[in-house]
């Protein structure tokens, strides 16, 4: 029988449990076990590569932390047992520690105390304030009545190991979904308890923006568990006072963080002060201060009082910051003049604002929303935001406002519909009634939002808590497949709702026919019969601007006269003096770095050679070759960070050198049988939304409003049919 049985529980929420389920296989225990009892799809997954290591028990989505816990305890056979949200962390070697300590606890110990850390999505590893009260409790083993003061430590059940038989004895108040309350509740039904002030734990705060808000009973659910807790301290006046106290201090803030609807807010303090009369101890003195004014007033249940004393304070605030302020520019004073007035208006239900890649036009996921919307709702009126510079290659007869006129912001404020595949200004204020719909215009290789943090080269000069601002705003993130949809949830933690329907400007891959392939092959000057490949790599984050990274006329000379080479330049290097220039069009090698749109090129070539860039992902639809070209794999890897090994999971054949990839160009390996089964594998995994019908989702759920159940279903992977290859196409 094992000493320790550690209980990883709950969903994979923004990834955390691939780093956690890391660290505790990298440090294996002879003493101990590890059950994880996986909730959902992307748990279950991740959990199964670890499946060597560790007991995996699949939980249906939605299975609650009570019932995940309870199932993994079942499964377990170790003499204690250490719960740990699927969220949370265990600092390296800190299962070790925990693992020798229970080995030398008697039986009377029903619960060994730890320390923890505490992270936020800005902050890792700050340490608790419960050091110094463990510390001060030592480590004999003693009752609770000697030592109420532990009552005062965070309420996590991660920092509570329990005596198996102590939990199946108490399971049915022990294992509630209100953490907190089985962490107290453990310590108040425990006949001994021992600590240890080691760091073995790190409690993982999710942005409260990225969970779903609390109803009113959740909020006076804490009043009622600090009821019920207080009900087990009758007969124990030390535990009574100071759980007493806890109970107060925790209502108190919880108010003062407001959030709370008018209505609730009156409810919950009247609970709280019910309860602070009715349990406060006898000859129980308040604290000197605003601290014992609020306390006063609490027991008063003087609502209005409170809030006039809260209102005096936050006036004192608002002076200081008010001359901190003061002195903006006249531009400025203006500009928000101008939209302040337009936000009074009423939001007009047919108009949409559409913008793509910082304004540059007419592009990517926003365009093909904006063509299917004209088809399926031409009542509403599409509104592009383009710069002036840009204006000129704009459709014709396309409505455009440039950023910063008086029109840009009259269109921003009322638009009911806002449309980006990036972000608009910070100082676009969310309107209650308006969608704000985020495309993306990507599935991510490499690191982003949150994610780029631990990384200084794709972090330098990004304000995220500004980028968290204006994610905040989002009602929809549009996902072309499951991986995106998990990684966005962790990059951009925060509340809208995932549309899983493919990416928009896929669609075409799947809808074009012969006829678009071959006038798009001639506009190009593509011989019939020639053989074209598109070259197009990404950006490099540890680089100052582009330079190629193949000799490409040498490379184009090895290719022969039969293959004709499409280089397109990342568009961060649009507007910059590009090394292609002045390439001659030989019709063997041509730059179609300012050609747009990408998805015409890609539909033109025969096979693309890229390196990490997320043209790969969307080119995958139409089952064509692909070839990696990975020079500095270690270097971007380590430089921007990645979701997953590209060398490991490639579309296709990977080349390290110029060398190799002129091999796999001139034999049959970028095409053979090897390079079409690594390529299914990635459509199945990356192109799993896109069927060609993407935008009309889109436009039937967020447009006219249309439930999921009536939008047409993604079709499978192999019922599909891409766009036809161009060798099949010929000549007109």
């Amino acid at each position: 029988m094992p000493e320790l049985s550690v209980i990883v529980h709950g969903p994979n929420v923004q990834d955390h449990l691939t780093g956690l389920l890391d660290s505790l296989v990298a440090h294996p225990l002879p003493g101990a076990e590890v059950v994880v009892a996986a909730v959902g799809d992307w748990a279950r997954e991740t959990a199964e590569r670890y499946a060597a290591d560790l007991r995996v028990l699949p939980l249906p989505d939605g299975t609650s932390d009570a019932a995940a816990r309870a199932a993994g305890a079942g499964l377990a056979t170790g003499r204690r047992l250490h719960f740990v949200h699927a969220k949370d962390g265990l600092p390296p070697g800190s299962t070790r520690t925990v693992a020798e300590r229970v080995a030398e606890l008697p039986d009377t110990v029903d619960v060994l105390l730890l320390d923890h850390l505490r992270s936020t999505w800005r902050t890792s590893g700050l340490p608790s304030p419960d050091g110094p009260l463990l510390a001060r409790a030592g480590r004999a083993d003693l009752p609770l009545d000697d030592s109420a003061p532990l009552l005062r430590l965070t309420p996590l059940l991660g920092t509570r190991v329990l005596r198996t038989d102590f939990w199946r004895a108490h399971e049915a108040q022990l294992n509630t979904d209100d953490e907190a309350y089985a962490a107290l509740a453990a310590l108040l039904l425990a006949d001994r308890v021992a600590c240890l002030p080691l760091l073995a734990y790190e409690d993982r705060r999710l942005r409260p923006a990225s969970l779903p808000p609390p109803t009113p009973e959740q909020r006076y659910a804490l009043v009622e568990r600090y009821e019920s807790l207080l009900e087990l301290t009758r007969e124990r006046p030390a535990a009574h006072t100071v759980l007493y106290e806890v109970m107060v201090r925790d209502c108190l803030r919880t108010f003062a963080r407001g959030g709370m609807p008018e209505e609730v807010a009156r409810e919950f303090f009247r609970r709280a002060s019910v309860a602070a009369v009715r349990h406060r101890p006898e000859g129980h003195r308040r604290p000197a201060g605003p601290e014992g004014v609020r306390r006063a007033l609490l027991e008063e249940g003087a609502y209005r009082k409170y809030r006039a004393f809260q209102a005096a304070n936050r006036a004192r605030r608002t002076v200081r910051s008010a001359v901190r302020t003061r002195g903006r520019r006249l531009g400025t004073r203006l500009r928000d003049h101008q939209y302040r007035r337009a936000l009074h208006r009423p939001v007009d239900t047919r108009l949409a604002v559409f913008a793509a890649y910082w304004n540059r036009g007419v592009a990517c996921n926003p365009a093909a929303i904006a063509a299917k919307l004209a088809e399926l709702a031409p009542d509403i009126h599409p509104v592009w935001v383009v710069t002036a510079e840009n204006a000129a290659l704009l459709p014709p007869g396309t409505d455009h406002v440039a950023p910063g006129t008086r029109r840009y912001w009259e269109v921003l404020a009322t638009a009911k519909y806002l449309v980006n595949n990036v972000n608009f200004p910070n100082s676009v204020v969310k309107r209650p009634d308006a969608v704000h719909v985020q495309t993306h215009h990507g599935t991510p290789l490499k690191r982003m939002g949150l994610d780029q943090m631990p990384y200084p080269a794709a972090a330098q000069g990004l304000d995220f808590q500004a980028l968290l601002e204006r994610i905040d705003k989002w009602d929809y993130s549009i996902s072309s497949n499951s991986h995106t949809t998990r990684m966005w949830e962790r990059a951009y933690p925060s509340r809208y709702v995932s549309l899983d329907y493919g990416y928009p400007r896929n669609d075409v891959y799947y809808t074009a026919g012969a006829d678009d392939i071959r006038a798009v092959r001639e506009r190009l000057g593509i011989a019939p019969g020639r053989r074209a490949i598109l070259y197009a790599p990404t950006h490099r984050d540890y680089e100052a601007g582009w330079t190629p990274r193949l000799d490409l006329a040498a490379l184009a000379d090895r290719l022969g006269e039969d293959t004709v080479l499409l280089v397109r330049a990342h568009y961060f290097y649009a507007g910059t003096a590009s090394p292609l220039t002045g390439l001659r069009r030989s019709g063997r090698l041509i730059d179609v770095s300012s050609y747009d749109p990408v998805e015409e090129l890609c539909l033109a070539a025969d096979a693309l050679v890229t390196d990490y860039s997320s043209i790969m992902f969307d080119y995958a639809n139409l089952d064509r070759p692909i070839v990696i070209h990975a020079d500095d794999w270690e270097t971007y890897r380590t430089t921007r960070g990645v979701y997953f090994d590209l060398m490991a999971e490639a579309p296709g054949p990977v080349a390290r050198t110029q060398e190799q990839l002129t091999e796999i160009l001139t034999t049959d390996a970028w095409r053979d049988e090897s390079a079409a089964k690594a390529r299914a594998a990635f459509r199945r995994r990356f192109c799993e939304y896109d069927d060609g019908r993407a935008a009309e989702r889109v436009v039937r759920r967020v447009f006219l409003g249309q439930d999921e159940a009536a939008l047409p279903p993604v079709l499978p992977v192999e019922e599909r049919t891409p766009a036809p290859d161009p060798q099949e196409v010929g000549s007109s």
